[in-house]
């Protein structure tokens, strides 16, 4: 029987994550007080910080601090407000950290202008100076080739303060999609009225009943629907936000300015799109092998989370899903597993869904702090899953932290999703190799194809619809609720087949997805997906030295490109050929369920 708790007060400690970790909040009024000490001292590098390697040294040393200190706070306002959304108090603290960032932001704008004022020659000959300085190479190179979009000093300063407004869509929508979502009733399989939730949504879904699943469905969106000019005007708004930073700091786009942070250009993103749309058969022929799986005459929109075969009354406590994927593991090495107990054995992990406590799952942490990871754990497949995503999320933060400087222990965005997936490739081979049960072993292979659904085709069909919406804006278009919801209609009939039906409530389906509100960034799943089946493939393969060099990717963090640090775990993104091997993969799985029919 799956855990649930009625509060937050009523969830054991031991599945609370203890945030006490990163600061004492008693302490609060202490910690803006030292913030702003520094901020004020930073301010005082104005017009001085390249005057010499002493003042240079010294002002790094100082952002440093006050980076560790402002991040650990926002950090835990972030995280305590997560638990519970609907919470006034921690909704204030969260807004304060918020506050402080933006003036923090007004006040120090000066600097990234006034570290370009020079040439980066003159730059290195500081760094050369002292041996403190050198490990910074890396950091001012990319610092300058962020040159031709960073602005005056006045410029900046001004930008900066336009940071409240460009955050005011993505604020409303978290708040009206999280704090004041509400979705009403529908009927289980035991036909007993039950709360529908964020949480509970996709086990529902997964329903034996498509009576079940149809009315769930329809039920969901019926909140966007009831609010799609509003959320309509959310995004719109988003993407105006978009072109207004990009022209400001003269990107030729929104999609160029998303990506320049990673080094990666466009023609990669417009790749992986047209990869995909040769890959489409094979999706077809998926969705088809899935509807005779299902005995249905036709496959539906709300058919998509039902595997006909998963026995769906095999449950999996927190306890056992943490023991199945320390298993799957294994093949990654005893470091690893060290780290991967020190996560399981401290409070850094919030278990179980609550009232208010914020929806899905991630990780979410900083140098020198614990990583925080945030589940919504059901007890089902599911959520052994998400462990195991989550924990990779985790695992590539402990590496980086412990291996690199603070300046360089962040991994680049695009190199986020890679570690995760590598996590969720592996609990699929360890748990397919692991039962003898034809039926279950046919329910892996259906939650394996599914994956490659949900991560990569449907990744992709996000990915498009962001590209073909700000290109809409481009050309003048206006960007109506409808406009939007017929523009994701047709790339959802485009990506599922004419075989399958597009039900109507999935048009609104883009308003719940708030990775929107980060732009460009959903492509990622896509391509870490795909990079990860070759990594996988490389270590199971027992081939010379794929453990060492996986280990060395993760150990990386931001100290390279990101393009170069995958290269380290013997995958190049660039070329034809790991988009190749990864649906290959997919084939040669679904023709083991397309023999087995």
């Amino acid at each position: 029987m799956s855990k649930t708790y009625e509060t937050r007060n009523d969830i054991p400690s031991e599945y609370k994550w203890d945030l006490s970790l990163i600061l004492d909040i008693n302490k609060l009024d202490e910690y803006i007080k030292q913030i702003n000490d520094l901020i004020d001292k930073l301010v005082g590098f104005e017009n001085h910080i390249l005057d010499s390697s002493d003042t240079l040294l010294e002002f790094l040393e100082t952002d440093k601090e006050l980076d560790l200190l402002s991040t650990k706070l926002y950090l835990y306002a972030q995280l305590d407000c997560d638990t519970n959304t609907k919470d006034a108090k921690r909704q204030a603290l969260k807004m304060q950290t918020t506050k402080l960032f933006e003036t923090m932001g007004n006040k120090l704008s000066f600097i990234t202008p006034e570290l370009l004022t020079k040439d980066l020659e003159y730059v290195k000959k500081l760094l050369e100076e002292k041996e403190e300085l050198k490990k910074y190479n890396f950091y001012f190179e990319e610092l300058y080739r962020e040159k031709d979009h960073t602005l005056s000093k006045e410029s900046e300063k001004l930008l900066s303060l336009t940071s409240p407004l460009l955050k005011g869509a993505k604020n409303a929508y978290y708040n009206l999609c999280n704090a004041d979502s509400i979705f009403g009733e529908v009927e289980d399989d035991d036909g007993e009225s039950v709360k529908l939730t964020e949480s509970n949504y996709v086990n529902l879904m997964s329903s034996q009943k498509q009576t079940v699943r149809k009315n769930v469905f329809e039920e969901y969106y019926k909140f966007y629907k009831n609010h799609k000019n509003t959320l309509g005007n959310f995004y719109a708004q988003k993407i105006k936000e978009d072109f207004f930073i990009s022209k400001a700091r003269k990107y030729k786009s929104p999609l160029e300015m998303s990506l320049y942070a990673d080094n990666i250009k466009p023609d990669l993103y417009t790749h992986l799109i047209k990869q995909v749309h040769k890959y489409l058969p094979l999706m077809y022929r998926y969705l088809e092998c899935r509807r005779k799986e299902c005995k249905l005459d036709k496959m539906h929109m709300y058919d998509m989370y039902y595997n006909p075969i998963i026995n769906k009354d095999k449950k999996y406590t927190f306890e056992e899903s943490k023991a199945i994927v320390r298993e799957a593991l294994k093949p990654l090495g005893e470091e690893y597993l060290e780290k991967l107990d020190k996560q399981f054995n401290n409070r850094w992990t919030d278990v179980y869904p609550s009232d208010g406590k914020k929806s899905g799952a991630y990780q979410w942490s900083y140098y020198g702090v614990p990583t925080y990871v945030l589940l919504n754990h059901t007890d089902d497949l599911k959520s052994v899953e998400t462990l195991a995503h989550e924990y990779g999320h985790a695992m590539h933060t402990a590496f980086s932290c412990e291996y690199q400087d603070y300046i360089y222990h962040s991994y680049p965005i695009f190199l986020a999703e890679i570690a995760s997936t590598v996590n969720e490739v592996l609990l699929f081979d360890y748990m397919y190799n692991h039962t003898d049960d034809k039926a279950e072993k046919k329910a892996m292979i259906l939650d394996l194809l599914d994956r490659y659904r949900t991560t990569i085709f449907r990744q992709t069909m996000f990915a498009e619809f962001e590209m073909i919406a700000h290109e809409k804006e481009e050309d003048g278009i206006a960007l109506t609720e409808e406009e939007l919801s017929t523009t994701y209609y047709e790339l959802n009939k485009l990506y599922f087949g004419e075989d399958v039906v597009s039900d109507d409530a999935i048009r609104y389906e883009w308003m719940r997805i708030p990775h929107f509100y980060t732009p460009f960034y959903v492509y990622k799943y896509a391509t870490g997906l795909i990079s990860a089946v070759s990594i996988v493939h490389a270590i199971l393969n027992n081939e010379e030295g794929a453990k060492e060099k996986y280990l060395k990717f993760l150990s990386s963090g931001g100290s390279d490109y990101p393009v170069e640090i995958l290269k380290t775990a013997g995958v190049d993104i660039m070329s034809d050929k790991p988009y190749e091997d990864a649906f290959k993969y997919f084939e040669e799985k679904l023709k083991i369920l397309e023999s087995s029919e």
